[in-house]
Protein backbone atom coordinates (compact mmCIF):
# COMPACT_ATOMS: atom_id res chain seq x y z
CA UNK A 1 0.00 0.00 0.00
CA UNK A 2 1.44 3.23 -0.92
CA UNK A 3 4.69 1.95 -1.83
CA UNK A 4 4.92 0.02 1.42
CA UNK A 5 5.77 -3.10 2.36
CA UNK A 6 2.48 -5.35 3.81
CA UNK A 7 1.91 -5.16 7.54
CA UNK A 8 2.94 -1.53 7.36
CA UNK A 9 0.20 0.65 9.20
CA UNK A 10 1.63 3.86 9.64
CA UNK A 11 4.11 6.43 8.59
CA UNK A 12 6.75 8.26 10.63
CA UNK A 13 7.73 11.80 8.59
CA UNK A 14 11.48 13.65 9.30
CA UNK A 15 9.92 17.62 8.83
CA UNK A 16 12.56 19.34 6.99
CA UNK A 17 13.31 18.11 3.55
CA UNK A 18 10.77 15.53 3.76
CA UNK A 19 7.79 17.07 4.49
CA UNK A 20 8.40 20.66 4.18
CA UNK A 21 11.22 22.51 2.43
CA UNK A 22 13.00 23.96 4.97
CA UNK A 23 16.42 22.08 4.86
CA UNK A 24 17.10 25.31 2.17
CA UNK A 25 16.21 27.51 4.86
CA UNK A 26 18.27 25.49 7.48
CA UNK A 27 21.22 24.83 5.38
CA UNK A 28 21.86 28.83 5.02
CA UNK A 29 20.95 29.83 8.49
CA UNK A 30 23.50 27.36 9.37
CA UNK A 31 26.06 28.44 6.36
CA UNK A 32 25.48 32.19 8.45
CA UNK A 33 25.85 31.26 11.45
CA UNK A 34 29.35 29.64 10.98
CA UNK A 35 30.54 31.77 7.99
CA UNK A 36 30.78 34.41 10.54
CA UNK A 37 31.97 32.71 13.56
CA UNK A 38 34.54 30.78 11.54
CA UNK A 39 35.73 34.31 9.91
CA UNK A 40 36.05 35.72 13.30
CA UNK A 41 38.09 33.40 14.42
CA UNK A 42 40.18 32.72 11.44
CA UNK A 43 41.08 36.68 11.73
CA UNK A 44 41.95 36.30 15.20
CA UNK A 45 44.42 33.79 15.25
CA UNK A 46 45.56 35.34 11.18
CA UNK A 47 44.57 31.92 9.73
CA UNK A 48 42.97 31.55 6.37
CA UNK A 49 38.94 31.46 6.37
CA UNK A 50 37.50 28.40 4.84
CA UNK A 51 33.56 28.81 4.83
CA UNK A 52 30.97 26.36 5.47
CA UNK A 53 29.76 24.16 2.43
CA UNK A 54 25.87 24.65 2.66
CA UNK A 55 25.68 20.90 0.73
CA UNK A 56 29.05 18.83 1.91
CA UNK A 57 29.03 20.19 5.52
CA UNK A 58 25.62 20.13 5.66
CA UNK A 59 24.54 16.92 5.28
CA UNK A 60 27.64 15.33 6.87
CA UNK A 61 27.41 16.91 10.11
CA UNK A 62 24.29 18.93 11.12
CA UNK A 63 21.34 17.71 8.63
CA UNK A 64 19.02 15.61 10.83
CA UNK A 65 20.64 16.03 14.10
CA UNK A 66 19.56 18.25 17.36
CA UNK A 67 20.68 21.97 17.15
CA UNK A 68 23.71 21.65 19.71
CA UNK A 69 25.03 18.09 18.31
CA UNK A 70 25.10 19.62 14.68
CA UNK A 71 27.37 22.65 16.35
CA UNK A 72 29.17 20.04 17.99
CA UNK A 73 30.02 17.50 15.24
CA UNK A 74 31.23 20.19 12.37
CA UNK A 75 33.61 22.27 15.28
CA UNK A 76 34.57 19.03 16.09
CA UNK A 77 35.64 17.77 12.37
CA UNK A 78 37.37 21.53 11.75
CA UNK A 79 39.59 20.51 15.15
CA UNK A 80 37.57 23.33 17.36
CA UNK A 81 36.44 23.01 20.92
CA UNK A 82 34.31 25.21 22.46
CA UNK A 83 32.64 25.28 25.89
CA UNK A 84 29.36 23.91 26.31
CA UNK A 85 27.74 26.44 27.59
CA UNK A 86 23.85 25.94 29.21
CA UNK A 87 20.26 26.21 26.81
CA UNK A 88 19.80 29.83 27.98
CA UNK A 89 23.42 30.96 26.65
CA UNK A 90 22.14 34.08 24.75
CA UNK A 91 23.03 34.42 20.65
CA UNK A 92 26.46 36.13 21.17
CA UNK A 93 28.24 33.42 23.63
CA UNK A 94 30.86 31.48 22.10
CA UNK A 95 29.60 28.26 23.40
CA UNK A 96 28.04 25.26 21.45
CA UNK A 97 24.33 26.61 22.95
CA UNK A 98 25.49 30.11 21.89
CA UNK A 99 26.04 29.02 18.56
CA UNK A 100 22.78 26.81 18.43
CA UNK A 101 20.70 30.04 19.38
CA UNK A 102 22.50 31.81 16.61
CA UNK A 103 21.75 29.30 14.16
CA UNK A 104 17.77 29.32 15.90
CA UNK A 105 17.59 33.33 15.40
CA UNK A 106 18.88 33.37 12.01
CA UNK A 107 16.14 30.63 10.95
CA UNK A 108 13.46 31.64 12.59
CA UNK A 109 13.79 35.19 10.55
CA UNK A 110 14.70 33.66 7.39
CA UNK A 111 11.15 31.32 7.78
CA UNK A 112 9.00 34.75 8.92
CA UNK A 113 10.54 36.79 5.94
CA UNK A 114 10.08 34.08 3.31
CA UNK A 115 7.21 31.33 4.93
CA UNK A 116 7.42 27.75 4.36
CA UNK A 117 6.06 25.44 1.82
CA UNK A 118 5.20 21.99 1.69
CA UNK A 119 6.65 19.14 -1.13
CA UNK A 120 3.55 19.04 -2.96
CA UNK A 121 4.51 15.08 -3.55
CA UNK A 122 4.58 15.23 0.57
CA UNK A 123 0.95 16.56 0.83
CA UNK A 124 -0.50 14.47 -1.47
CA UNK A 125 0.94 11.47 0.26
CA UNK A 126 0.03 12.64 3.59
CA UNK A 127 -3.52 12.95 2.22
CA UNK A 128 -3.36 9.35 0.50
CA UNK A 129 -1.72 8.05 3.82
CA UNK A 130 -4.76 9.46 5.91
CA UNK A 131 -7.16 8.32 3.12
CA UNK A 132 -6.13 4.66 3.61
CA UNK A 133 -5.95 4.56 7.10
CA UNK A 134 -2.55 4.61 7.50
CA UNK A 135 -1.18 6.01 11.15
CA UNK A 136 0.81 9.69 10.48
CA UNK A 137 3.08 11.32 12.54
CA UNK A 138 6.31 13.54 12.12
CA UNK A 139 9.27 13.33 14.03
CA UNK A 140 12.24 16.39 14.13
CA UNK A 141 14.79 17.75 15.88
CA UNK A 142 13.62 20.87 15.25
CA UNK A 143 11.75 22.67 18.39
CA UNK A 144 10.23 25.25 16.16
CA UNK A 145 8.67 21.59 14.24
CA UNK A 146 4.89 23.25 15.45
CA UNK A 147 4.98 26.81 14.01
CA UNK A 148 6.79 24.99 10.79
CA UNK A 149 3.92 22.66 10.49
CA UNK A 150 0.89 25.87 11.25
CA UNK A 151 2.95 27.83 8.11
CA UNK A 152 3.11 25.02 5.98
CA UNK A 153 -0.51 24.00 6.92
CA UNK A 154 0.06 20.20 7.93
CA UNK A 155 -0.93 20.15 11.01
CA UNK A 156 -4.72 18.57 10.47
CA UNK A 157 -2.93 15.37 7.92
CA UNK A 158 -0.68 14.38 11.28
CA UNK A 159 -1.82 13.09 14.51
CA UNK A 160 1.22 12.86 16.79
CA UNK A 161 4.14 15.26 16.90
CA UNK A 162 7.70 14.28 18.68
CA UNK A 163 10.16 17.33 18.23
CA UNK A 164 12.59 19.08 20.36
CA UNK A 165 10.62 20.03 22.98
CA UNK A 166 9.44 16.69 23.06
CA UNK A 167 12.88 15.36 23.22
CA UNK A 168 14.46 17.55 25.91
CA UNK A 169 10.92 17.14 27.91
CA UNK A 170 11.57 13.07 27.70
CA UNK A 171 15.46 13.21 28.17
CA UNK A 172 14.91 11.46 24.08
CA UNK A 173 18.42 11.01 22.39
CA UNK A 174 18.73 12.92 18.96
CA UNK A 175 19.02 10.53 15.60
CA UNK A 176 20.89 8.97 14.66
CA UNK A 177 19.39 7.11 17.96
CA UNK A 178 16.46 5.74 17.34
CA UNK A 179 15.00 7.46 20.26
CA UNK A 180 12.37 10.36 18.54
CA UNK A 181 10.91 7.91 16.26
CA UNK A 182 10.64 4.68 18.85
CA UNK A 183 8.56 7.39 21.07
CA UNK A 184 6.38 8.39 17.77
CA UNK A 185 5.47 4.68 17.27
CA UNK A 186 4.74 4.38 20.84
CA UNK A 187 2.85 7.56 20.62
CA UNK A 188 0.54 5.56 17.57
CA UNK A 189 0.21 2.72 19.87
CA UNK A 190 2.22 0.95 16.35
CA UNK A 191 5.14 -1.67 16.91
CA UNK A 192 8.20 -0.17 15.63
CA UNK A 193 8.12 -2.88 12.55
CA UNK A 194 4.98 -2.17 11.34
CA UNK A 195 5.62 1.65 10.74
CA UNK A 196 7.89 3.52 8.13
CA UNK A 197 9.93 5.62 8.53
CA UNK A 198 10.90 8.72 5.70
CA UNK A 199 14.00 10.57 6.42
CA UNK A 200 16.17 12.76 4.19
CA UNK A 201 18.98 12.33 6.12
CA UNK A 202 21.58 10.10 6.78
CA UNK A 203 21.41 10.23 11.01
CA UNK A 204 17.59 9.93 9.98
CA UNK A 205 17.91 7.17 7.97
CA UNK A 206 20.56 5.30 10.27
CA UNK A 207 18.16 5.76 13.44
CA UNK A 208 15.36 4.23 11.16
CA UNK A 209 17.59 1.37 10.48
CA UNK A 210 18.89 1.18 14.71
CA UNK A 211 14.78 0.95 15.48
CA UNK A 212 14.05 -1.86 13.57
CA UNK A 213 11.41 -0.61 11.55
CA UNK A 214 9.52 -2.13 8.44
CA UNK A 215 10.63 -0.01 6.32
CA UNK A 216 13.22 3.29 5.75
CA UNK A 217 12.53 5.06 2.88
CA UNK A 218 15.01 7.47 2.04
CA UNK A 219 14.43 11.00 0.58
CA UNK A 220 16.85 12.72 -1.75
CA UNK A 221 16.80 15.72 -2.17
CA UNK A 222 20.27 16.55 -3.12
CA UNK A 223 22.30 14.82 -5.78
CA UNK A 224 23.44 10.84 -6.63
CA UNK A 225 26.00 10.55 -4.48
CA UNK A 226 23.03 11.39 -1.43
CA UNK A 227 20.92 8.64 -2.99
CA UNK A 228 23.69 6.27 -3.12
CA UNK A 229 24.44 7.53 0.46
CA UNK A 230 20.97 7.40 1.95
CA UNK A 231 20.82 3.62 0.82
CA UNK A 232 24.17 2.46 2.20
CA UNK A 233 23.47 3.80 5.99
CA UNK A 234 20.08 1.89 5.55
CA UNK A 235 16.99 3.38 3.58
CA UNK A 236 15.10 -0.09 2.25
CA UNK A 237 14.16 2.50 -0.98
CA UNK A 238 14.67 5.56 -2.02
CA UNK A 239 12.63 8.48 -3.86
CA UNK A 240 13.80 11.78 -5.09
CA UNK A 241 9.78 12.69 -3.69
CA UNK A 242 7.09 10.74 -2.08
CA UNK A 243 5.01 11.44 -5.09
CA UNK A 244 6.85 8.13 -6.89
CA UNK A 245 5.35 5.83 -3.89
CA UNK A 246 2.08 7.02 -4.71
CA UNK A 247 2.75 5.92 -8.95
Amino acid sequence: MLGLPDGVIACLFDLDGVLTETARVHAAAWKRMFDAFLHDRAQREGRPFVPFDANADYAAYVDGKPREAGVRDFLAARGIALPEGAPGDPPEAETVHGLGARKNALVLDLIARGGVDAYAGSRRYLEAARDAGLRRAVVSSSRNCQAVLAAAGLEPLLEVRVDGATAAAQRLRGKPAPDTFLAAARALDVPPAQAAVFEDAIAGVEAGRAGGFGAVIGVNRLDARHRADLAAHGATRVVDDLAELLA
